[in-house]
């Protein structure tokens, strides 16, 4: 193969690697636990909260990646670069975020092993970080990371779709309430924030952008494929979504009660009995080590362009940042303080991040010359920024004041 042909085939496999990376970031234990618990409470309405969702994500993603990927500047750079010293804030918070959630993601982990084969917690936390780190210690960890990505997001796709159908959900109800909800369109305000949150607040939208200029491919003549990249990524996790909607759904219409403690495996259990129980373990182990590798390998490429030694020793500090995630698990066991200020933190960065790319948008002497952003996706990227903004600050005043109280 000649050495053009290998450039496109790695460029290729970095695009579809970065859609991957960013949505199986998303989809984590939390992700699992939040669709399922608000399918529950809202039932076939629940699908407008996806919608809603999705065409906020497209828009705060798009903007964001185009900004990053053509200017060629990591978010923190970008962030420095429109004000000196933001983007060492903006660091700290998503490398916070990222380290409390891959708190979560190592229990995630445990308690997919548990369900799948009855492992003890403390053991599930070793296998769960160790598997993880192996990823890191190959030669070609990018490569290997876009391999683990999409093979264990492929995994969960055709699980989640055979117990669909099993349970036979009422799909005519589904796709009327996703436009026209019965619950109204005002009481679902919390769950689109809090799923908006989750699909590409924190690191999340970060790791796929970062992993794209990792692999150059950058600038405006990259335009095409970064905008696919970047819509491919959101697409990934809503069919998930969607697919755990649906298959929750067609328990939850015959009356069943979810335990609030694991909801989508019992949600699987009630549907399919012990084997979608299992399954169920399968989904959440694979949605763990995905999460754990994309955060943190976002969270260590926020701090690599500080310091050359961080970026020639990349790989040992994501290894590094792992066994941290897994040995605080391990001592605390269930930090759910640290996981409520993380994700109050969560609702914070993307208005923030979002801010910071339209404004970075709009300067020529960082984006160039002949780079002109669409006006209409910078005024719908303004809007989501309002939206997030207020209901991020109001999410956050809630949730200290609970940790207080």
């Amino acid at each position: 193969m000649s050495n053009n042909k290998k450039s496109k085939v790695a460029g290729a496999g970095a695009l579809l690697g970065a859609a991957f990376l960013m949505g199986t970031s998303a989809i984590g234990p939390g992700f699992l636990t939040q669709t399922a618990k608000f399918t529950g409470d809202y039932q076939a309405s629940f699908g407008f909260v996806i919608l809603a969702t999705i065409v906020l994500a497209v828009i705060a993603q798009v903007n964001i990646w185009r900004v990053l990927c053509v200017s060629g500047l990591r978010g923190q750079d970008a962030a420095n670069k429109l004000l000196p010293g933001l983007g060492y804030f903006v660091a700290f918070m998503v490398i916070l975020g990222g380290l409390v959630f891959n708190i979560g993601n190592v229990g995630g982990g445990a308690l997919g092993f548990n369900t799948l084969l009855g492992l003890p917690t403390w053991l599930g936390y070793i296998l769960a970080g160790g598997l993880a780190i192996v990823v890191f210690l190959v030669k070609n960890a990018k490569k290997a990371m876009d391999t683990v990505t999409k093979v264990l997001g492929g995994i969960m796709i055709v699980v989640i779709f055979i117990v669909i159908c099993v349970v036979k959900p009422p799909i005519g109800s589904a796709i009327k309430n996703t436009f026209v909800p019965e619950t109204g369109y005002m009481k679902l305000g919390t769950a689109i924030i809090t799923l908006l949150g989750g699909t590409v607040g924190g690191y999340i939208t970060f790791s796929g952008a970062h992993r794209l200029i990792d692999g150059g491919i950058t600038g405006k003549n990259r335009l095409k494929d970064i905008n696919k990249s970047s819509v491919t990524g959101i697409a990934i996790a809503t069919v998930v979504r969607i697919l755990l909607f649906l298959a929750i759904l067609g328990v939850v219409v015959k009356g069943a009660t979810l335990d609030a403690g694991n909801p989508a495996a019992d949600a699987f259990r009630q549907g399919a009995g012990e084997i979608g129980y299992r399954f169920a373990g399968l989904v959440l182990l694979c949605a763990a080590i995905t999460s754990i590798i994309g955060a943190a390998y976002t969270s260590v490429s926020f701090m690599k362009t500080f310091h050359p030694f961080i970026a020639k020793n990349e790989n040992w500090f994501v290894i590094g940042f792992i066994t941290v995630s897994t040995l605080i698990m391990l001592i605390l066991g269930n930090p759910a303080a640290l996981l409520v200020i993380a994700g109050a933190f969560n609702g914070l960065i993307l208005p923030i991040t979002l801010a910071v790319c339209l404004i970075v948008a709009k300067m020529k002497k960082i984006m160039g010359q002949d780079y002109s952003h669409p006006w209409v996706l910078w005024i719908l990227g303004w809007i989501v920024v309002a939206i997030s903004a207020y209901l991020g600050v109001t999410t956050f005043i809630s949730n200290v004041g609970k940790l207080i109280g």
